[in-house]
């Protein structure tokens, strides 16, 4: 009999110091992704048990899963492979095909699972709707080092507004590792990337991940917290870190630095490690929180190193025309920078024609672990800004890659003839850059 009530005060116990965790959690948005491997253990019944719990205490949730094994099982059996370069996985037609139907598989099989009502069971009496979709959309990850990579795509941008709407109506949303592109193709995602963009693009209160391989140090002990610029370090020392946990590292600190505050990396082979995360105090993974520092300001002298070595890449790939620091020192007051916990992570400048009543905005650049979370357009207002100041009517920006972008926001294309003549001069006809101008 005693030893029946120190359960019973064990549990009481443990559900009243979980009620504080119970209530800040109702309402949030987390987004959860785990690999296809989940679906396989013996363990995932309990997973989506814990699941429903998450979704009946009022917290929205968005699925990302993975479906790695279920694509080799079928490659398999058509007597295919999937071909790996540098860590990313060429798709070429048949491999899209095993894609397609392991993802369709993988969440036809979670929807059931999420449908069960049986008596005497954890989901007894529960309803639970869950709706997908075509919400993500990507574009083709191209040609690198000389590889064409197919079917294998990035994530170009996600319907926040179509996800947020179905978590208001109750639903789970289960998000695929698959992207569609307007002119109505198919991409192989990564998971991990997938659920990254997702949780920055609807401001989610958390993004969890649960990994085949826990973060941990060299002794194997689990790594309680970190901050990104510490994951950035774990991530240049541990260069033979498994692929998938490197993957999942690289996406906590992007999201963080995209305005997500808390990213939860979890090791899935413990039964219950979700809610032992979520519901205790010290937890029970890895926890990757955001650094809070960040500022847009004018740039000064001592910024020029951190203005190189940002534009560098994009210099490289021909996105941006090279800058040499004796040409960079002397305009260094004509750029706008974004600072973060004391690096440059961002940069744009402004070259006004005041006689024409024009100015140039040159030099866009946001790092990539902190695109997708409006940067860009902080960096754009203030440079309209600093234009108006100067009696400027409108803007011009020559581009050749980020077309797309300037037109989203209100430049439209015209002829180089509009561009002030001492700046058209200059124009480099063999780059082909094209012009676009915006009305203040």
């Amino acid at each position: 009999m005693s030893t029946n009530n120190d359960k019973n005060a064990g549990f009481v116990d443990w559900f009243r110091r979980s009620s504080p965790y119970i209530h800040a959690h109702r309402g949030k948005v987390f987004v959860l992704s785990f690999g296809g491997e989940a679906l396989t253990d013996d363990g995932f019944a309990n997973l989506i048990h814990d699941i429903a719990l998450l979704n009946g205490l009022g917290i929205r949730l968005i699925l990302v899963p993975g479906a790695r094994p279920q694509i080799d099982n079928r490659l398999l059996a058509r007597g295919a492979e999937m071909q790996i370069v540098n860590g990313l996985r060429v798709t070429d037609a048949n491999a899209l095909a095993c894609v397609k139907e392991a993802n369709g598989a993988v969440r036809v099989e979670i929807e059931a699972l999420l449908s069960m009502g049986l008596a005497n069971s954890p989901m007894a009496g529960v309803r639970i709707r869950v709706g997908s979709g075509n919400y993500v959309t990507a574009k083709p990850l191209g040609v690198i080092d000389g590889i064409d990579y197919q079917h294998t795509g990035e994530v170009r941008r996600v319907d926040a507004e179509a996800l947020c709407a179905l978590l208001a109506s109750g639903s789970i949303a289960l998000v695929p590792a698959l992207g569609y592109s307007p002119t109505g193709e198919a991409f192989n995602l990564s998971a991990a990337d997938v659920a990254g963009a997702v949780a920055s693009a609807v401001g989610a209160d958390k993004l969890i991940f649960l990994t085949e391989h826990k973060a941990a140090d060299r002794r194997g002990k689990v790594i309680s917290s970190m901050v990104p610029r510490e994951v950035d370090r774990l991530l240049e020392r541990r260069k033979r870190l498994p692929e998938d946990l490197s993957r999942v590292l690289h996406n906590a600190a992007a999201a963080c630095r995209a305005g997500v505050n808390r990213v939860h990396i979890l090791d899935r082979h413990h039964d219950g490690i979700l809610l032992s995360e979520l519901f205790t105090r010290d937890g029970a993974g890895t926890l990757v929180t955001a650094e809070p520092y960040e500022s847009t300001r004018t740039a000064r002298i001592d910024d020029v190193g951190g203005i190189l070595e940002l534009i560098a890449p994009m210099e490289a790939s021909g996105t941006l025309v090279r800058r040499s620091r004796e040409l960079l020192e002397p305009e260094i007051e004509r750029f706008t920078v974004i600072e973060r916990d004391g690096a440059v992570i961002a940069c744009a400048a402004l070259y006004p024609f005041i006689r024409e009543g024009l100015a140039e905005l040159a030099c866009v650049a946001v790092h990539p672990d902190y695109r997708g979370a409006g940067r860009g357009d902080v960096l754009l207002a203030h440079i309209e800004q600093a234009a108006r100041a100067q009696g400027i009517g409108a803007l011009f920006v020559l581009s050749t890659r980020s077309a797309h972008w300037f037109r989203e926001r209100g430049f439209d294309s015209a002829a180089v003839t509009r561009l002030p003549k001492r700046r058209r001069d200059l124009y480099n006809w063999q780059r082909g850059s094209k012009v676009f101008i915006k009305p203040l």
